[in-house]
Order: C-alpha cells, then sequence, then structure tokens
C-alpha cells in the first residue's frame, strides 16, 4: 500500500511541524502549507491523498478554501478547529468537508479519523471505477450500465432515479459485503450524489433504501435481496452475474 501524503494546513508554523512530524512518525508523508495558494501549488505538484484544514488561517478562512477546493478537487479533507458546536461542525460538512476534529484532540483519535476517512476514500473510488460497463443479473432482474436500464424477471423495464440507480450501482459492485451507511453515502457523493454529515446521513440513506426496496423487492417490508445488517448497515444478499459489454 502506497504511503498516505498528507497535506498539513496552518498558519501557526509551531503547530503546523508538530502535527508534520507527528504523521511522519506515524508512516505518512506529511506536507507543510499556511495557505490556500500552498495547497494549490502542492496540488499541481504530485498526489495528495488527505488534507488537514485549519478553519482559521490568519487572514484566510479555512471553510471559504475547502468550498472552493472541492469545486475542483475530489481529495479528502479533515477541517481542524476550536470551534466544536454542533452549527459549526455542520457548516463544515456543508461546505465539503468529509471530517471535522476540534482542538484540542487527542492524536490517537485523529490518526483513526484520518485512516478511517482515506479507507472511505479508496473504497468509494473503487466502486465508482467497477461499474460503468457491465450488465449485472439478480434474482432474474438485469442492470445495464451502459444503457444505464433495470428489467424486472417479467422483462419490465423499471424507472428508478439517479440516486436510486446510483445505490444499485454500489450494491451490484459489492454483493454479500455489509457496507455502512457512511460507505454507502460516500459512494453516492463520489458519484455526484450530496450527502451530508452526522446522523442526516444514516437517515437519507435508510430513505434511499426504501425506495429501492419499493423497486425491486416482492415483499419490500421483508427484503430477500437488500438486507439489512444488524449494527453495520446493509447487504446486498443475492449472488450477482457479471457480463462485460
Amino acid at each position: 500500500m502506497a504511503i498516505p501524503r498528507i497535506l498539513v494546513v496552518d498558519d501557526d508554523p509551531d503547530v503546523r511541524e508538530m502535527m508534520t512530524q507527528f504523521l511522519r512518525r506515524n508512516g505518512a508523508a506529511a506536507l507543510p502549507a499556511s495557505s490556500e495558494a500552498e495547497v494549490r501549488k502542492q496540488l499541481g505538484g504530485g498526489r495528495v491523498d488527505l488534507i488537514l484544514l485549519d478553519v482559521m488561517l490568519g487572514d484566510e478562512n479555512g471553510l471559504d478554501i475547502c468550498r472552493r477546493l472541492r469545486n475542483a478537487h475530489d481529495v479528502p479533507i479533515i477541517m481542524v478547529s476550536a470551534l466544536s458546536a454542533d452549527h459549526q461542525r455542520m457548516t463544515g460538512y456543508e461546505v465539503g468537508a468529509d471530517d471535522y476534529i476540534a482542538k484540542p484532540f487527542n492524536p490517537d483519535l485523529l490518526l483513526a479519523r484520518i485512516k478511517a476517512v482515506l479507507s472511505r476514500a479508496r473504497r468509494s473510488s473503487s466502486l465508482v471505477h467497477r461499474r460503468k460497463t457491465q450488465t449485472f443479473r439478480f434474482e432474474g432482474w438485469s442492470y445495464d450500465a451502459k444503457r444505464d436500464e433495470v428489467m424486472s424477471p417479467a422483462q419490465v423495464q423499471v424507472t428508478l432515479s439517479r440516486r436510486e440507480t446510483a445505490l444499485l450501482q454500489t450494491f451490484l459492485a459489492n454483493p454479500h459485503i455489509p457496507l455502512t451507511r457512511e460507505e454507502i453515502a460516500a459512494s453516492l457523493d463520489a458519484t455526484g450524489v450530496a450527502a451530508q454529515g452526522g446522523d442526516a446521513v444514516g437517515r437519507a440513506v435508510d430513505v434511499l433504501v426504501g425506495r429501492l426496496r419499493s423497486k425491486i423487492e416482492t415483499h419490500p417490508k421483508e427484503p430477500q435481496i437488500l438486507k439489512t445488517e444488524r449494527g453495520v448497515g446493509y447487504v446486498f444478499a443475492a449472488d450477482v452475474h457479471v457480463d462485460d459489454i
């Protein structure tokens, strides 16, 4: 596995140096930056796997920087701030942050959050990459990824919304693999479907799963294909056969 390249963005040189050295001691290639200009220079000069972005950057605002970066890049961003109220965290998620950590923080917690965000990002990229050029068949159903068509066992075309289609694609790429709500939301976000942070993720995914069940399950309240995995999230319980188009 490649060593993760993490960009540490903070205008305080002591904090920047401390975090950079800490990450290097824990197996990451940490790169320092103190401004948006330096961030963009790093992004243009090579691979960056994750950005740790302080909210308060002297004359610059980390939230504004996050919003602008998200319009042009899909690199994961973790906001770091002494502002920890719920509405401040939600603002971070709204501008596109993948996570939000309040200062002061436990270094081990920081590492755990970095690992989780990197894992979701790698999995989301894999999900999107694998599902564009095949026909998927399951329980008599078929999904033509090239034509974006879903056919029932009775050979009736079933219309799915864009979100429902993206959700189906995610499950078809991962049969029999329990997926958390956060992983599902990250995958949908990678296809252009907005995901919010916190409890809103779980509620939005639950609603979307219910809608998909109503279209592909014979008995949606007793699902046999798209099952709930207690304590985890959901699992696509049917075998999936893939034909190259």
